[in-house]
């Protein structure tokens, strides 16, 4: 970096602008002195002592030190922690597994049907024929409405984890 400054002033230095100057001497700097400090007399002893106090943190009979060590349990993660938070993970997949398979009997059922009752698969509903209703529209409403029932039953699983870390 330095180089590149010498080339552009065609290698040849400037010199140091204070070189050779004289500077008038300046007065050294004035200190105060501290005054010393007052002398420590002993402190007369009370005539009485202090009536005493009784200092009362929290209700004891108040219900938030269970709460407080479940969430203690939950957040260092101890083995009883990780036995709540495995309990509520079981109880979602079980919902999500029991309403996936009822969506598959549902869904895998009706060709199912339409193979063994040949006169139900032909049947005609404003000229269209019912196997393409069933399995070309009601797949979204039967997946939004099972979509909603395992949110709600999910919210309802974690509500009852709360309920029971916080009683």
């Amino acid at each position: 970096m330095s180089d590149d400054v010498h080339r552009r002033i065609e290698g040849v230095r400037k010199p140091d602008p204070t070189l050779g100057k004289r500077y008038v001497p300046h007065e050294p700097a004035r200190v105060d002195r501290v005054p010393p400090a007052p002398a420590e007399t002993a402190p007369e002893p009370p005539a009485k002592p202090p009536k005493r106090q009784r200092v009362v943190l929290a209700d004891p009979k108040s219900k938030s030190t269970p709460t407080l060590r479940a969430r203690v349990e939950l957040e260092e993660q101890t083995s009883w922690g990780t036995a709540l938070i495995s309990d509520l993970v079981k109880h979602q997949f079980r919902t999500g597994v029991t309403l996936a398979l009822l969506v598959l009997v549902l869904l895998g059922g009706l060709p199912l049907a339409f193979y063994l009752a040949p006169g139900f698969a032909a049947l005609r509903v404003i000229g269209v024929p019912l196997a393409w209703l069933l399995l070309g529209v009601l797949p979204f409403p039967l997946l939004l409405l099972v979509g909603l029932a395992y949110n709600r039953l999910a919210e309802r699983h974690e509500r009852d984890f709360v309920d029971m870390i916080e009683s």
